[in-house]
């Protein structure tokens, strides 16, 4: 197992919005590139943690399912432990809408232990183009594999065209 991480520190893998660096470092300053990677034998999904939830993003936001023979390609970020109460805030964790999870993610040096997310009690609904273009913004962002972001670029959308958490993020991109 390769990554080792200084004290005050933990490896975080995001595969959704905090894939691009600008969202995450709204609420987690400390974030920094570790490199990509690739979590198997899970799907990536969209939905919500209720039937009728209402959220930031107005649609399906992203969360990791187990399944064999899948992948799902992301981030690996070290994050100083200061941030994992915001971090986890930002989840949703002490509302019960994710439920942190330890993963082994292949990265070009090896297997690295990370902290990951993943919805309880999932109910399947399409994300907004907003959260979807903050996804596909990150997976460029760091370069995932063209095969995996032409993937991304293929979810449909709930059509949803007012205001969004996207409205706080200044990205060179845009």
């Amino acid at each position: 197992m390769s990554g080792s991480v200084e004290a005050g520190f933990f490896m975080y893998f995001a595969f959704g919005s905090n894939l691009l660096k600008e969202r995450l470092q709204l609420a987690n300053p400390t974030a920094r590139f570790c490199s990509t990677g690739r979590l198997k034998d899970y799907e990536l999904k969209f939905g919500l943690w209720d039937k009728h939830a209402k959220n930031t993003w107005h649609g399906g936001v992203a969360t990791i399912q187990y399944r064999p023979g899948s992948e799902v390609w992301g981030v690996v970020w070290t994050l100083s432990n200061d941030n994992l109460s915001s971090l986890d805030n930002q989840e949703g964790v002490s509302l019960g809408k994710y439920s942190p999870l330890e993963v082994t993610v292949e990265t070009d040096n090896g297997t690295t232990l990370c902290r990951t997310y993943q919805i309880n009690n999932f109910y399947a609904c399409p994300p907004s183009p907003q959260y979807k273009r903050v996804v596909c913004l990150g997976a460029e962002q760091n370069r995932l594999p063209t095969d995996y972001l032409k993937k991304l670029e293929a979810i449909q959308t709930n059509d949803y065209s007012g205001p969004s958490v996207l409205d706080q993020i200044k990205t060179v991109s845009q």
